[in-house]
């Protein structure tokens, strides 16, 4: 167990959060909250105020490192905040490196989700060459990884400023799966019985119609729809029949683009694909994750290497011309001889997004409850792993348009989406940059608004569980109402 010490304790999840790019899955407490001694180390973080000059001091055993900064006069309660924060998290990161110089930490103290969106906002403050240098010399990013923000920053540029103020993205989440991968977190139900899938999507209908009322009193328009997960496509074909003809019937139309988690093969046939065409749907997803036979049983997908070929081929031959494909860098047991295979394959099918996650190590997956019955491979072994998918992006003529980070995540990595030059998701660069609000629908999911002018973004989750989605459904209609009015 390790104990925080500090005298701003509302920042005491962002200095956990720094410790745990060191220290991984440890269990991180307030001090005073425990008996110290039952504490394996305990990290004191202090901030001393004179004036408008701070101080931040990070202590453990005999090692102390300071970080300090000067406010202006002028500066705003959330620059002062942001400011404080950051002293706090610079001066345990660096106590950290001193202590554990052996963790590789390629995106230095940054611990947030969205690393590009902080380049955006410091390349709008100060320039590109600006952003860079804080990157490099305040946040001890590499080099590597600095110029990765920056070539997503670029390509995301035109959509971004192509944003309109009444433009919204509708998502709408299935929260269902075939099984459950010995990896996932996402609060998704393994598809048994089919009452509870069928009152799911009878009260999932109400929730969509409440939200396109919303949308026509408030005269905004649809930038672009998004199907998840979970699995979509575990609906039957008449079941995604009927529920995307009602989101048509409320909604009128899909905006720039209409993206549906096809996801697994074992889900997926020719009737439902029909389906998702006649309706409009223009870009899926059939994610593998891994080409490798043994791997997918081991981590519980229900599918195979020849399976993935057989539904990708299909989904050509019925007239998709932008499809996804996922790989995990790092999966249990894999090398990267394991993934340069199941890159090569990927190339063979050439699809026209790719995107490569690096495998996040989740509290509530049966991966991180069964660790040590799995091989996993070392920082410098999953770095090796997501270069071999950057180069099989590149080697398909894509480039990266958007990135996210997770907590636990394999050698401190992240996860990099790539697409052919035209074929980028909006949806996910609006999701990821938050640039654009999102009205989303069903279990599990994140409505967001977005104040533009404002620098300011509110969010309402809706229940991750379906149970309690189902039983809170009227007061979250008309929480979602009162946060857009």
């Amino acid at each position: 167990m390790i104990a925080i010490s500090t005298n701003r304790t509302e920042y005491r999840n962002d200095i956990a959060e720094e410790i745990r790019l060191f220290l991984g899955l440890a269990e991180i407490v307030l001090l005073e909250e425990i008996d110290p001694a039952s504490a394996e180390l305990i990290f004191d973080l202090q901030l001393v105020q004179d004036g408008y000059h701070y101080a931040a001091f990070a202590k453990v055993t005999n090692l102390e490192q300071k970080e300090e900064f000067t406010l202006s006069e002028d500066a705003s309660p959330l620059e002062k905040k942001k400011l404080e924060k950051r002293a706090l998290k610079l001066a345990c990161y660096h106590l950290l490196k001193r202590l554990y110089p052996e963790v590789a930490t390629p995106w230095g103290s940054l611990t947030g989700i969205r690393p590009t969106k902080l380049f955006r906002e410091l390349s709008q403050e100060g320039g590109e060459q600006a952003a860079r240098e804080q990157f490099l010399a305040v946040f001890d990013v590499s080099q590597e990884k600095t110029n990765l923000a920056a070539r997503i920053c670029a390509v995301q540029e035109p959509f971004i400023r192509a944003v309109q103020t009444n433009e919204i993205d509708v998502y709408v989440g299935i929260p269902f799966c075939k099984t459950k991968c010995l990896y996932c977190s996402f609060p998704s139900e393994v598809l048994g019985k089919q009452d509870r899938l069928t009152q799911y999507l009878s009260l999932l209908k109400t929730d969509i119609a409440a939200g396109a009322q919303l949308v026509r009193e408030l005269g905004l328009s649809i930038r672009s729809f998004y199907m998840g997960g979970g699995t979509p496509t575990v609906l039957s074909a008449s079941q995604m029949d009927e529920l995307l003809s009602f989101l048509r019937e409320q909604y009128g139309n899909f905006g720039l683009e209409a993206t549906v988690e096809a996801g697994r093969p074992d889900t997926i046939d020719r009737e439902k694909l029909l389906v998702l065409k006649r309706h409009g749907i223009d870009r899926i997803s059939i994610n593998p994750q891994t080409m490798n036979d043994e791997t997918l049983r081991r981590v519980g997908r229900s599918h195979t290497r020849a399976d993935i070929v057989r539904t990708f081929e299909l989904a050509r031959e019925i007239g998709f011309d932008s499809i996804n494909m996922d790989l995990i860098a790092g999966l249990p047991g894999e090398t990267a001889a394991d993934m340069q295979r199941s890159c090569d394959a990927i190339m063979r099918l050439a699809p026209d997004n790719l995107t490569v996650h690096s495998l996040a190590i989740k509290r509530s997956s049966t991966l991180k409850k069964e660790l040590d019955d799995h091989a996993l491979a070392s920082s410098a072994q999953a770095e090796e792993m997501t270069q071999i998918g950057a180069r099989c992006a590149a080697n398909m003529g894509m480039n990266a348009y958007y990135m996210y980070r997770q907590k636990y995540m394999s050698g401190n990595l992240e996860n990099v989406g790539y697409a052919l030059p035209g074929k980028e998701c909006v949806y996910n660069i609006d999701m990821m940059e938050e640039t654009a609000s999102i009205l989303s629908h069903g279990a599990g999911t994140m409505t967001k608004r977005v104040f533009y002018g404002q620098n300011r973004i509110e969010r309402l989750p809706s229940p991750k569980d379906v149970p309690t989605y189902l039983a809170k459904l009227d007061r979250l209609i008309a929480e979602k109402e009162a946060f857009f009015r």
